[in-house]
């Protein structure tokens, strides 16, 4: 690894963009921003520098960090790959299932990284999750439980557009599918329903999806897009053959435990520094494997896997049948 100074380009000046900007200027990095608008308010407001082009950009950095609308991702990430620059993409990697398998062949076909922005493997809840299921803690998992709501996106209006955005489900619970899969494994098996309600001005999304895993457990995961009034809160339940962990985002006391051995609790749910972003530490964990560290918790075949997951579901919503995954051969 190199302790030469990283240049990073920043491409989209959109809400999440506000996570990514101070969090790449955390890392000690230049940071060149470009987006066809927002960009001058964003870098006014962080530090940073503005270019005018997406080609400036890409001649001038070590790596791009892609946040850009969903429908845009596939186009502006291949044309980093391209220019022989390393990738961190917001989720979802692509919109379609086509268009992401195209970007991780793209990647490894120059020989360049492609990381998906899933930053909810780096929140402490589900590090803590993702901990007790390997060491066994919890025993064989039976059924999961996750949960995520908040505001309808109506400031940006092609959030309420499915087909470029994929909806409540690609956008908002990509991240709690992902998270079944890492802790559970493979999914065979998804059937999703969903509705909309109110208007334009009041809109309300909501969609459960049942992921059946290559191990006999069963996933049942939940979104909501409600009223601009309602908080973002984010649960979880897991129950295996020894136990389970829980979390609520609202709750006094964020995890709670109920083991067959109260000792292996021990440890478990630490109290957490709130100086650590977990948007600061997935895009160190990619800057250093830019530089030549260790291989990042979340992969391009995760991201890849996470939409596949993603459009099962709205494939569901569609014919209003389960949709079987085909194990994928490696």
């Amino acid at each position: 690894m190199t302790d030469t100074p990283l240049r990073i380009g920043l491409v989209g000046a959109g809400g999440i963009a506000h996570a990514h900007l101070p969090n790449l200027l955390r890392l000690g990095a230049t940071v060149l921003v470009y987006s066809e608008v927002g960009a001058d308010a964003l870098v006014a407001q962080y530090g940073g520098q503005v270019v005018d082009t997406l080609d400036e950009l890409l001649a001038s950095v070590d790596f791009v960090d892609v946040a850009t609308p969903t429908y845009t991702h596939h186009a502006v990430v291949k044309k980093a790959l391209a220019a022989g620059l390393d990738v961190v993409s917001e989720k979802p990697l692509a919109r379609t299932d086509a268009d992401a398998l195209d970007l991780v062949e793209a990647a490894r076909a120059a020989g360049r990284q492609l990381y998906p922005a899933h930053v909810v493997r780096f929140f402490p809840e589900y590090v803590r999750l993702k901990e007790a299921v390997d060491e066994g803690i919890l025993g064989d998992l039976a059924v999961l439980r996750f949960s995520r709501s908040g505001a309808f996106p109506t400031r940006t209006p092609w959030f309420g557009d499915r087909a470029l955005s994929g909806g409540i489900i690609m956008d908002q619970m990509i991240h709690d599918l992902d998270i079944a899969r890492w802790v559970a494994g493979e999914v065979v098996r998804v059937s999703a329903v969903s509705t909309r309600r109110g208007d334009a001005e009041h809109p309300v999304e909501a969609a459960h999806v049942l992921l059946t895993h290559a191990s006999g457990a069963i996933s049942h995961v939940a979104g909501i897009w409600g009223p601009q009034h309602l908080r973002f809160t984010t649960e979880y339940s897991v129950t295996g053959t020894l136990g389970s962990l829980a979390h609520s985002s609202l709750a006094e006391q964020n995890y709670t435990a109920d083991l067959a051995s109260p000792d292996a609790a021990n440890g478990l749910m630490p109290e957490v520094d709130p100086t650590e972003d977990p948007y600061f530490l997935e895009l160190r964990e990619y800057a250093a494997a830019f530089r030549g560290g260790a291989t990042p918790r979340v992969t391009a075949d995760d991201g890849r896997i996470a939409v596949r997951i993603a459009n099962a579901a709205l494939e569901s919503l569609a014919t209003g049948q389960p949709v079987a995954l085909e194990p994928e051969v490696r």
